[in-house]
């Protein structure tokens, strides 16, 4: 399940289908009408063209979560693109002095670049510091170590932004109503990332003056959480016109939950981009008629990021000859009117 804290970077649009789509394919970024003022930095800029050879280190979760497996098989198939990239990647861990101990093993290898990410963004960043004394540049994904000195670029999501574009899609499919009532499904509590989500949820709320919510139940984003407080939630509150759910995982519970309880007089989106939840919105024969992305395509751009840094070279599309130090997705509201392009990055 993604586990970011706060981060704030350049946004990143996660509309392509291709994960790297905004990494490659350049072949200059002087404007038509420049006059040759500007610098062209089209030699410089990473393409699919095979280049100097490179190592990568990749030490990724544990896969116990639809969302982390598509992390750990996103960064794997990226780096088999890549005639010039061998990916050195250990075996994924949620403990945090395995963790360590299975980076500290790649900086021994001397890999040319690192791509972590961390069970625990504050354990794990003197290993990264140690890295990148080592000369070894390291890309942070999602959760975010406590010193910026310990990694060279950080790329992740958007758990605000997710949020934020849950409340305005529902605000936006709910603002004609009068009184208008919605509820809740949290992941864990003790987590920044559920706080975050919550309170962009609250502040696109405050944009709609008719519709309250009534109700908010924290989950464990599991299915059988999902499916144990979206039925305590069903009980406590008779009468909602819209629920934000955090997390696919535990939305198939829910959804369990509200079919069993015979409820369909509401509208039901969810968070992160699971396959299921795109099967179902594609369906629209139930309550889901949308998700928030939090895409696992990051782990692949997070490849396409450490080639580019051990090439020496920047992202095609920018004028800039370095990467950006901060790269944040967008969390794109997928529905019915958009599923079929997203349906071949939903995770399992």
């Amino acid at each position: 399940m993604p586990q970011s804290t706060s981060r704030r970077g350049l946004l990143f649009g996660a509309a392509a289908v291709s994960a790297g789509a905004v990494l490659t394919g350049c072949t200059s970024n002087e404007p038509k009408d420049s006059g040759g003022d500007a610098p062209d930095n089209s030699q410089a800029v990473a393409d699919d063209k095979p280049g100097k050879h490179v190592t990568i280190g990749f030490a990724g979760p544990q896969a116990d979560h639809g969302w982390l497996n598509a992390i750990n098989d996103q960064a794997r198939s990226r780096a088999k693109k890549y005639e010039d990239v061998t990916l050195e990647a250990t075996e994924g861990s949620n403990d945090t002095a395995a963790q360590i101990g299975q980076v500290e093993t790649l900086i021994n290898k001397k890999v040319d670049v690192l791509v972590v990410l961390p069970a625990d963004g504050k354990a794990l960043t003197r290993v990264g510091l140690k890295a990148m004394r080592a000369g070894i540049p390291v890309v942070n994904l999602d959760r975010i170590f406590a010193s910026a000195q310990a990694y060279r670029c950080w790329i992740g999501g958007d758990n605000y932004g997710m949020g934020l574009n849950a409340g305005h899609y529902i605000g936006e499919k709910l603002k004609g109503k009068k009184n208008a009532k919605v509820v809740e499904l949290a992941g864990l509590d003790n987590l920044e990332l559920t706080k975050q989500r919550t309170t962009g949820f609250d502040d696109a709320l405050k944009n709609y003056p008719n519709i309250e919510k009534v109700a908010r139940q924290a989950a464990e984003f599991t299915v059988e959480s999902g499916q144990a407080k979206m039925s305590q939630l069903l009980q406590a509150q008779k009468d909602f016109d819209a629920l934000w759910n955090h997390d696919d995982d535990q939305g198939v519970g829910a959804l369990r939950a509200i079919k069993q309880a015979g409820r369909d007089d509401f509208l039901m989106v969810g968070g992160a981009g699971a396959l299921s939840a795109f099967q179902e919105i594609k369906q629209d024969r139930g309550v889901l008629k949308a998700t928030v992305l939090y895409p696992p395509t990051m782990a692949a751009s997070a490849i396409d990021l450490a080639r580019a840094l051990a090439q020496g070279k920047g992202v095609s599309g920018m004028a800039e000859f370095e990467i950006p130090a901060s790269i944040t997705l967008y969390s794109a509201v997928v529905d019915k009117d958009n599923v079929d392009q997203y349906m071949p990055t939903g995770f399992k």
